[in-house]
């Protein structure tokens, strides 16, 4: 079954949601015309430091691994996502922040990012729901991820065809084995026709929906490498 996101990658997501809104309140700050002189740091630096060190961890694990898949399989971690243009419930917030270090809070104060130590629940109440967000949100409908250039050997000068990276003739038998989730059949890679056919001949219908589900995945194994590398130098258009 495919798995959940890995925390890293969510940890890297948060990270950039926390650093748009350190951006947005480190602009030049002015009272009655004057400019206020604030101690100040570089915002993505401010993030990488009490983040990687102090903040993410502290946060509830299902909150760091929180996924799409991992809605589906759980629905009880909906608690994290809010509804549309809605943040999430007070409750649910101060019961993420409180465990967070003074340190952190300190941080925010010192670089005039929040006022006073009691704004902290405020000012991550628009990051956490972004980041819900952002590591919750579906598959896109296939036909809406078309890259410009094949995904296999990224000649971007040849036609493209989809490639179902679980073909459609197993679906059956993967929902039945429990391979991947339902919502997970449709996904698919856009493939020049020789990577395409390339791709069907390196392995069966099973082994491909079983093993190699993925763009990622399939560009990890060494024949693909140097497929890639010797058909990316043919250089003939289609017709």
């Amino acid at each position: 079954m495919m798995s959940d996101q890995p925390s890293d990658m969510n940890y890297d997501t948060f990270r950039e949601c926390l650093s748009n809104a350190l951006v947005a309140r480190s602009e030049p700050q002015r009272k009655k015309g004057k400019r206020i002189e604030v101690e100040r740091i570089d915002p993505e630096e401010l993030a990488e430091f009490f983040l990687a060190s102090e903040a993410f961890t502290t946060f509830p694990e299902p909150l760091q691994t929180l996924s799409y898949a991992a809605l589906q399989h759980n629905p009880s971690l909906a608690i994290y996502v809010p509804e549309p243009d809605t943040p999430l419930p007070r409750q649910t917030l101060e019961t993420i922040c409180s465990p967070v270090p003074v340190s952190v809070t300190d941080s925010l104060v010192v670089y005039g990012i929040i006022p006073d130590a009691a704004d902290l629940v405020d000012f991550l109440s628009p990051v956490l729901t972004e980041y819900t967000t952002s590591v919750t949100t579906g598959p896109p409908v296939w036909a809406n991820t078309r890259a410009d250039a094949c995904e296999i050997c990224e000649r971007d000068w040849i036609p493209l065809s989809y490639h179902h990276l679980i073909p459609r003739g197993v679906h059956a038998k993967v929902l039945k084995r429990g391979w991947h989730d339902e919502w997970t059949l449709n996904s698919v890679a856009w493939l020049c026709r020789a990577c395409h056919s390339f791709v069907h001949r390196m392995a069966s219908n099973e082994e491909l929906a079983r093993e190699w589900y993925t763009v990622e995945k399939i560009c990890e194994r060494e024949d693909v490498m140097d497929w890639a590398k010797w058909v990316g130098r043919v250089r003939w258009k289609a017709k």
